[in-house]
């Protein structure tokens, strides 16, 4: 398994949570980024939304890699990011 689901208090949007994990003994840390997305600042006359979208994440920082995104409303739409490659510790 490659994927576990751990429950998160509130994120605001532009912060970043970092997350520790050990598997084996091997620590690693894992950061996220909520960021919130403004439709009418991102969007072309008469673009559609997925192609908005695609363009979000396409220029967002390469440093961190696409994870989820969130449920639209009118005006938003809220994307998680993973920093990539996410750092490894040796156990203490």
């Amino acid at each position: 398994m490659a994927t576990v689901v751990i429950e998160l208090p509130p994120v605001e949007a532009e912060k970043t949570v970092e997350v520790e994990v050990r598997v084996n003994g091997t620590r690693s840390l894992l950061s996220y980024r909520l960021e919130v997305f403004n439709w009418g600042e991102w969007c072309r006359p008469s673009e559609r939304r997925a192609e908005c979208l695609k363009r979000i994440i396409g220029s967002y920082d390469r440093k961190w890699q696409l994870m989820q995104i969130g449920t639209p409303t009118e005006q938003v739409i809220p994307i998680m990011f993973r920093r990539a490659g996410g750092s490894r510790a040796e156990d203490r």
